[in-house]
């Protein structure tokens, strides 16, 4: 059972590579059919309702899968070694769900060109990278459960949690969320419907930290509240704790 459950993992992180890259196509209205700005059938209003739905849906399966009770909750049905990768291949869904599901709103708010709309196109090209090297920085492997499902292939026990700051995390606690937010904003263009999903993304977002976060230091204790209380949340040194 071990080789078929690393199998599993192996072939969630996979699909959900694929799906990084069409989200950030999707956003980018770059080489897909289906965008964040077109394929819809629907007007603006209820555009809005649905799209509002959508990143609610992916906010309550991200958010709830990711809390320890709920973790706890799950092994009870799968091994341990691949939790992880059911939340991965979950959130993998989701996503689908919402490139399928999005209703484009086209009216445009603003329209860069030239050297502001070559900046912006820097600006969510660097955001993207930011969010794939955070991944590395700490644990990727680890992160997308392919970890858990190699230990448990292998018999061997995984070490307890540390508390590391590289890199980008000696100036900020949350370098993955900035980079979802540099690339979910950076755009030449922007539409109705794009600056819903980014801003009810970024609420999320926001939100998510605390949760992530009161989790984080129950896990790693002091170490993580000193870090709290000198690196900023998404900025350098702006949301520090007090």
């Amino acid at each position: 059972m071990g080789a078929i459950r690393l199998v599993f993992a192996v072939a969630s992180y996979l699909l959900f590579f694929v799906t990084f890259l069409y989200l950030a196509a999707f956003v980018g209205n770059l080489f897909v059919p289906k965008t964040i700005d077109a394929g819809g059938v629907l007007g603006p209003v209820p555009a809005a309702v649905v799209d509002v739905f959508l990143i609610s849906l992916f906010g309550l399966q991200h958010s709830v899968m990711a809390r320890s009770g709920f973790k706890r909750k799950l092994t009870q049905f799968v091994h341990p070694s691949i939790e992880r990768s059911v939340y991965v291949l979950a959130t993998v869904g989701v996503l689908w769900i919402m490139f399928a599901l999005w209703q484009p709103i086209p009216a445009v708010v603003w329209a860069a060109e030239g050297t502001a709309a070559v900046v912006l196109w820097a600006l969510f090209a660097i955001g993207w990278t930011i969010v794939f090297l955070s991944t590395w920085m700490l644990d990727h492997f680890e992160l997308f459960g392919l970890r858990q499902a190699w230990f448990g292939f292998t018999g061997k026990n995984d070490h307890a949690p540390k508390f590391r700051e590289p890199m980008f995390y000696r100036y900020v606690r949350h370098p993955l969320y900035f980079g979802m937010l540099m690339a979910f904003w950076a755009i030449p263009v922007m539409t109705v419907g794009h600056l819903l999903f980014a801003g009810v993304m970024s609420v999320y977002v926001l939100m998510a930290i605390r949760w992530e976060e009161r989790d984080l230091t129950h896990a790693l204790g002091e170490a993580y509240t000193d870090y709290r209380k000198r690196v900023g949340m998404i900025v350098p040194g702006i949301g520090k704790a007090r």
